[in-house]
């Protein structure tokens, strides 16, 4: 049973790509990430030692911290972020206990490098739609919290990556971008290995509505009204793509939890007054 100051591994799994999740700090020794270079979904790395300087900007948010067994590293850390004030609770059996779960694991090599206050920055073509507003959701649930993403210009996409050192998405000729009948979503999660049941199922429902092919899942074509209504409302991409994330976080959760679930009026039984 975990102490008051201890999540469980399937705790946070659950709480991970939803809102709730709390600020995963990977404090994990140098020797240890080289031996396996992996993060858990969203988690920054920090060096043990100066954590301390993290706490003010978990000022107000929780924290999950963990090293390679849970032990003295992550317990001490933790407890260093509590000595500030932050709510910081420390991952039962570390990083080992999670892969030995099976539970998913972020290629580092596969981040994009990081500015100087810890964010990737990303770029793509203005006036999103659907893979423009899916792919944010998922870096900003699975990969990058605090990611910065900038809509400019299609025409000026390459040429903002290269001066602002962004990483560019969703156009033509790029890493991130779409492989044959994929989308530029089917393309992140197999590259940042994010493949499970709820994942994929959403990932179906995305390249259903971002490649008009409907029949891929009934499912897509209310996306796509969803995401065409969204793009109505708002001038503003980044306006937008705030809004968008809630629209997602309710297809996730759909299809982690509720696949199975229908719904129907009421009506037997009822008696009208």
């Amino acid at each position: 049973m975990p102490s008051p100051s201890e999540i469980t591994v399937s705790q946070l799994s659950r709480l991970i790509g939803t809102p709730a999740c709390p600020v995963i700090v990977d404090v994990r020794i140098d020797e240890d990430v080289a031996a396996d270079p992996t993060l858990l979904p969203g988690a920054i790395r920090f060096p043990f030692k100066e954590v301390a300087t993290l706490a003010p900007r978990l000022q107000g948010r929780t924290a999950a911290v963990y090293c390679q067994k849970g032990k003295k590293i992550s317990q001490g850390a933790a407890a260093i972020l509590r000595d500030a004030g932050v709510q910081a609770e420390v991952l039962m059996g570390g990083h080992v206990a999670w892969r030995e779960a099976g539970e998913i694991e972020i290629p580092m090599d596969k981040i994009p490098p990081r500015d100087a206050d810890g964010r990737t920055l990303w770029v793509t073509r203005q006036r999103p739609k659907i893979d423009r507003l899916a792919c944010p959701w998922l870096i900003r649930r699975f990969i990058d919290p605090q990611a910065r993403f900038l809509f400019v210009a299609p025409a000026e996409v390459p040429a903002v990556a290269d001066r602002f050192d962004a990483t560019p998405f969703d156009i033509e000729g790029v890493f991130w971008s779409h492989r044959g009948e994929a989308c530029t979503f089917d393309t992140m999660v197999e590259e940042f290995r994010l493949h499970g049941d709820a994942m994929d199922r959403l990932a179906t429902i995305v390249r259903g509505a971002d490649t008009n092919r409907h029949e891929l899942a009934p499912e897509s074509a209310g996306l796509l009204a969803a995401s065409l209504g969204l793009s109505r409302m708002f001038r503003d991409d980044l306006e937008q793509l705030h809004a968008a994330m809630t629209l997602y976080d309710a297809f996730y959760r759909w299809s982690r939890d509720a696949v199975g679930e229908s719904h129907d009026w009421p009506s037997r039984g009822a008696v009208a007054k």
